[in-house]
């Protein structure tokens, strides 16, 4: 194999797990994907600490390039938006997928769908059922290519994803479909 052929084999980005000296480069991606939905360091960290497998960065050789957090969480038990978590609930009963951020100049070549792939096998591993998010900026259509359901808002599900700004969609999915 040439360099070059290398280099290109080597660039295509994948996803492996995060850890603490990742959380910079996660709180700059995040700052950059989210200016209206601001989170502090702290708050990612909190995930990261109370599930790392869930937790995954996107990297391209030594750059990181997206990230994806998840936790177990109880369906329809929205957690506040850039508030701790403190502890995973004992009978939880979906993987909830927090955010998954990544940079414009990698998006498109499958990252989302292969992070949706390695947490629906982690909620498989832990006993969980069901994967849940809350879509935001419009994505709405992307999640619901990758299997996600909208559930249909009513007024306290409202008060529940006004934190998480206009158009926000709670939305779950059967893991394995």
């Amino acid at each position: 194999m040439t360099d070059t052929e290398r280099r290109i084999v080597t660039s295509k980005p994948h996803w492996r797990h995060a850890h603490a000296p990742d959380l910079p480069a996660i709180s700059a991606i995040a700052t950059r994907i989210h200016p209206a939905l601001p989170e502090r360091p702290e708050v990612l960290a909190d995930k990261m600490r109370l599930c790392p497998d869930g937790c995954l960065v996107l990297a391209r050789e030594n750059e990181i390039v997206g990230y994806g957090l998840a936790h177990p969480w109880s369906q329809h038990q929205i957690p506040p938006l850039d508030g701790f978590l403190e502890k995973l609930p004992d009978d939880a009963d979906c993987l909830y997928v927090h955010d998954v951020a990544i940079l414009p100049a990698v998006r498109g070549g499958g990252a989302a769908r292969a992070y949706v792939a390695a947490i629906e096998r982690l909620a498989r591993s832990s006993g969980i059922a069901t994967l849940a998010l809350v879509s935001v900026y419009g994505t709405r259509s992307m999640w619901e290519r990758l299997g996600f359901q909208a559930l249909p808002a009513d007024a306290v599900l409202r008060r529940k994803l006004a934190c998480y700004g206009e158009g926000a969609t709670y939305m779950l999915r059967k893991a394995g479909g």
